[in-house]
C-alpha cells in the first residue's frame, strides 16, 4: 500500500512497530542501570539531566522555510531550498503549532520553539519587516505561554526584494543598508517582548546572506559596512533589556551565491562577539565539509560566556539534512559533558527536510538531539580522565570502545516513558496516524 505522495506505509490496522510495555521497558532499564552503575554512572540522575536541557525546535522545517508573509513584500529564494514535495506543508500559523504540538508529544524533555521574522502574523495585510511589531507574533506567545514554553527569534534576512542580489547589512546602498538595520531593531524589541511575556530569555540569532560568488576586489569595504550596520543594531542607545534579548551572531563558510567570499566568516564574528559581548553561533553544517566543530567549543568557551549550538547534518555541503544521531552529534554533546559546560551553550536544531513527512523529520532530529545528550551523560567521564592522566591511555581507548555497545537503548526508552513520549519505533505510528488525520487534507 502507498500513502500520500506514493510513499509505501504498512497496511491500515497493522502495526508497525508496536509500543512496548512499561513492564518490559523497566525490566530492561533494570539491567541497564545495573551494567552503567558498575562503571561509576547513575543512570536515573543522567535521565534527569538530560531531560532537562532545553531544545529550541525550529519552525521552518514544517513549512520548508516559506513564511506566512501577505503582499508583495515576500519572495521565493534567499539561497534557502527545501528539497522534496511531500504533502502536508503547515500554511499558516495555526497549523504550523498544531504540527509543533504533535511534535512535543512525540520528543521527550524540555523543549522551546524558535521563530523566523517570516513566521509573523498580520491579518492578511501587508507589513513589511522593518515595521514588525510584538503585536504580530501575540499568537505566538499566547501559544507559548499557554504551553509553559519559551520562544527563541531570528530576523529574516532572505526571500525579500532587499535581499535579492544577496546583500543585506553590508550592501554598498546606503538605504538598503538601512531598511535591514530597521528590521534587525524591530526583530530586537520582539525578542524583549517575547522574553518578558514569558518570563525566560529569548535568544535572537542574527545570519545574514551577504557574499560574494566569486573572487570580490574589495573584500575589506563590506566587512567595516557590517560592523557598522551591527553596531546601529546592537546599540545600547537603543534601550533594550539585554537580560530579555540574548543576541547571537552566525557565521557560515560559504552558501549558495557567496561561494568565493561570505563576509560575516567565523573570524569575523568570533572576534566581533567577543568585543561586543555577544553570543557567537556556530552551526554544524557551516563550516568545510571535512570540518566537525567539537574541537572548538573547548577553545572558544574559555574566551565567549555562551555560544549557540545549532544543530544541523551537513552532507558534503550545508545541506540541512534531518538530524541523526551520528558521531558528529555525539562528538559534540560529549565535549560539552567532558567540559561541564552543557549550561554554557543554547541548543537549536536547523534543518528544512520536504523529500520526507516533516513531522517525522522533527521527531527524528529531536529525539537524536536528546539521545545524544543522554549518550554523553552516561560516559564515566571522570574514569576517563583519571586514566589519560595516569597515562594509561590503552585503558582509555579501550572502555571508550566499549561504552559503545553499552545498552543505551534502554535508558533512552526509560526517559520517553518517564516524560511521556512513547519508546523505540512505536512513536512512528503516531506519526502515520497524524499524516492521514491531518497532514493529508492539506491541499
Amino acid at each position: 500500500m502507498v500513502g500520500p505522495g506514493g510513499n509505501p506505509r504498512h497496511p491500515k490496522g497493522l502495526a508497525m512497530h508496536p509500543e512496548t510495555p512499561a513492564d518490559r521497558v523497566e525490566e530492561r532499564y533494570a539491567d541497564a542501570r545495573a551494567a552503567y552503575a558498575a562503571l561509576g554512572v547513575d543512570t536515573d540522575r543522567a535521565i534527569r539531566q538530560a531531560a532537562a536541557v532545553p531544545v529550541s525546535l525550529h519552525t521552518w522545517q514544517a513549512d520548508d522555510v516559506a513564511g506566512f508573509e501577505a503582499g508583495a513584500g515576500a519572495v521565493a529564494g534567499g539561497g534557502l531550498l527545501a528539497t522534496g514535495g511531500y504533502p502536508g506543508r503547515a500554511r499558516s500559523g495555526d497549523e504550523l503549532r498544531a504540527d509543533l504540538d504533535e511534535v512535543l508529544a512525540l520528543a521527550p524533555g524540555a523543549h522551546r520553539v524558535n521563530l523566523h521574522a517570516m513566521y509573523a502574523e498580520t491579518g492578511g495585510r501587508r507589513v513589511d519587516r522593518d515595521r514588525l511589531a510584538p503585536k504580530h507574533f501575540a499568537r505566538w506567545i499566547a501559544w507559548a505561554k499557554q504551553r509553559g514554553l519559551g520562544l527563541d527569534f531570528n530576523p529574516t534576512f532572505f526571500s525579500h526584494p532587499l535581499a535579492a542580489d544577496g546583500w543585506t547589512l553590508a550592501h554598498p546602498d546606503a538605504k538598503v543598508r538601512a531598511f535591514w538595520v530597521r528590521h534587525a531593531i524591530a526583530c530586537r524589541w520582539i525578542a524583549e517582548a517575547m522574553g518578558r511575556e514569558l518570563g525566560s530569555p529569548c535568544v535572537v540569532n542574527h545570519w545574514i546572506p551577504d557574499g560574494a560568488k566569486d573572487s570580490p576586489a574589495d573584500r575589506w569595504g563590506p566587512r567595516r559596512r557590517l560592523v557598522e550596520s551591527l553596531d546601529a543594531i546592537l546599540s545600547k542607545d537603543l534601550g533594550i533589556d539585554r537580560h530579555l534579548c540574548v543576541d547571537a551572531v552566525e557565521s557560515k563558510l560559504f552558501g549558495l551565491g557567496s561561494e568565493d567570499y561570505v563576509v560575516g566568516s567565523f573570524e569575523f564574528y568570533a572576534s566581533y562577539a567577543l568585543r561586543r559581548g555577544l553570543v557567537l553561533t556556530l552551526d554544524m553544517g557551516h563550516f568545510h565539509p571535512t570540518e566537525t566543530i567539537h574541537d572548538k567549543l573547548s577553545a572558544l568557551l574559555l574566551f565567549h560566556k555562551r555560544l549557540l549550538l545549532h544543530v544541523s547534518r551537513p552532507v558534503r555541503w550545508d545541506s540541512d539534512h534531518v538530524v541523526l544521531f551520528n558521531d558528529d552529534l555525539r562528538a559534540v554533546l560529549a565535549e560539552l559533558v567532558r567540559g561541564r559546560a552543557l549550561g554554557k551553550v543554547y541548543l537549536a536544531l536547523d534543518y528544512f527536510d520536504a523529500s520526507i513527512n516533516r513531522i517525522a523529520a522533527y521527531g527524528i532530529g529531536a529525539r537524536a538531539t536528546r539521545k545524544a545528550i543522554l549518550a554523553a551523560l552516561l560516559e564515566p567521564s571522570e574514569t576517563l580522565r583519571q586514566f589519560e592522566a595516569a597515562g594509561r591511555g590503552a585503558w582509555k581507548l579501550a572502555l571508550m570502545e566499549d561504552l559503545k555497545t553499552m545498552p543505551l537503548g534502554a535508558v533512552w526508552d526509560m526517559l520517553c516513558l518517564r516524560h511521556g513520549a512513547p519508546p523505540d519505533l512505536a512513536w512512528m505510528d503516531e506519526v502515520e496516524r497524524y499524516e492521514h488525520q491531518v497532514l493529508a487534507k492539506r491541499r
